[in-house]
């Protein structure tokens, strides 16, 4: 006996208009294609999704996901180095990319009449990237430089490399997206290789043209460009070995600076869990605008810190909670981290108000309308929702998921995740250039 379907959510007209426009296919190849016409400006936006990330990577190639992000721009076997952002630009368009923890992703903004050609453009680098020795020497001399950029000599670089490394003890969560720079040095082009045919193949990825185009002829184009190129391995799974955090974690950096940081973690759900909104929901409540929980007390009254930002976001496997805080000369760590614990403590304790979470969840929703207005954004959420999600209608339906948050499920959270046992503590201790760590011999 077939199961029954299961309900899909009431959407309001505006988001169900967006959701009855969207046109999906998958070639035989595996290479899921989602089209969102609309017969605005005559432009597009083009997005492709591959899920890979750090979470993938395995020591001695940390960082190879982001290694790829640079090297897909540097030619393929129809247009060589050089050509891709040239011909792009000779179109009116613009492209670039991101690499993340969980996933990998490359788009463009162009004039609509550019379309064939940009699939072409796409194409041409998904089917047979060039990877010689001297490409990818060039590459990874750019990452090292990004690396020391953003990283070595860059405060909130150095604390959440070494957050991330308390927060996870097994899980590839635990090293940084940009890689280790050991590994950076080492990645051989036969690792490289190989990477590329397992996930930057079609079957795994997800393709996204939205804008001002006709769908049939688009979906032709697609499957003429994209249909020969044959699937890849299977995509090897991760194991989530990350044993259960049973008590605070902390570390100190030892840095030159003008003044102390302070970033603390707790390890959230992943993004499948229904805690991850009521998270989102904190989040907002905590740090977003002025009036916010966390910046009204610790930077307007209690003057604690400078700044307090919260990061919640959504990852495959367990996440991470993480607020930080920036601190006056001389400021004391201790006594922001007693200020902050204070606050999440009534926040445990007596919840928010009405009036903190339903600004919250209409900062949330203002947030996702605001993204869908454009093709772009339309583009980038609904594949970043199928990404995460599995489907990108969970995404159009987080408005009325989020207005079923309570103040009583806020606390909750709260409650369960934000506590001492599951706290991960990172200090920056300023240090002058060229002073030696406190204990250590000049």
């Amino acid at each position: 006996m077939p199961r029954p379907s299961a309900r899909k959510p009431t959407l309001p007209s505006h988001l169900q208009a967006l959701a009855d426009s969207v046109i999906e296919h998958t070639l035989k190849n595996g290479l899921k294609i989602r089209l969102l016409p609309s017969d605005g400006v005559p432009t597009c936006s083009f997005y492709t999704f591959f899920k890979v990330g750090a979470r993938n990577e395995r020591p001695g190639i940390t960082g190879i996901s982001h290694l790829f992000e640079h090297m897909m721009f540097n030619g393929a076997k129809k247009y060589g180095p050089g050509q891709f952002d040239k011909v792009l630009e000779a179109n009116g368009g613009t492209s670039n990319a991101y690499t993340s923890n969980d996933v990998t992703v490359y788009y463009e903004d162009f004039m609509a009449e550019a379309l064939e050609r940009v699939i072409d453009l796409e194409s041409d680098r998904m089917r047979s990237l060039q990877v010689t020795p001297k490409m990818l020497e060039s590459e990874r001399q750019v990452v090292k430089e990004e690396r020391l950029l953003r990283v070595d000599n860059e405060i909130s670089g150095l604390l959440d490399e070494e957050l991330s490394s308390l927060v996870w003890k097994a899980h590839p969560y635990r090293w940084p997206v940009i890689g280790w720079m050991r590994d950076i040095e080492n990645i051989r082009r036969e690792d490289c290789l190989e990477y590329f045919r397992t996930y930057y193949a079609p079957n795994n990825a997800t393709i996204y043209v939205s804008g001002d185009f006709d769908p049939k002829r688009a979906l032709a184009w697609l499957t003429k460009y994209y249909g020969a190129i044959p699937k890849g391995p299977p995509v090897p799974s991760v194991v989530d070995a990350e044993p259960e955090q049973k008590g605070e974690r902390r570390s100190e950096v030892h840095h030159p600076a003008q003044a102390p940081t302070v970033m603390v973690a707790w390890r959230g759900p992943a993004c499948a869990n229904p805690d991850t909104l009521t998270l989102d929901v904190l989040q907002y409540a905590l740090s977003v605008g002025q009036s916010s929980r966390l910046t009204r007390a610790l930077v307007f009254e209690q003057e604690a810190c400078v700044s307090v930002g919260v990061d919640w976001a959504w990852r495959f496997d367990q996440g991470a909670f993480m607020v930080a805080m920036e601190l006056k000369p001389g400021g004391s760590p201790k006594a922001a981290e007693d200020a902050l614990y204070a606050e999440l403590l009534r926040v445990a304790k007596d919840g928010l108000t009405q009036a903190e979470v339903e600004k919250a969840k209409n900062n949330l929703e203002a947030h996702l309308l605001r993204e869908l207005a454009t093709n772009n954004g339309r583009a980038h959420a609904l594949g970043t929702y199928e990404t995460m999600l599995g489907d990108w209608r969970a995404g159009l339906a987080l408005v009325s998921r989020y207005a079923a948050v309570t103040p009583a499920m806020v606390q909750d959270v709260a409650k369960r995740y934000l506590t001492p046992l599951r706290r991960s503590v990172v200090t920056l201790v300023p240090t002058q250039e060229g002073a030696a760590p406190q204990g250590v011999a000049a």
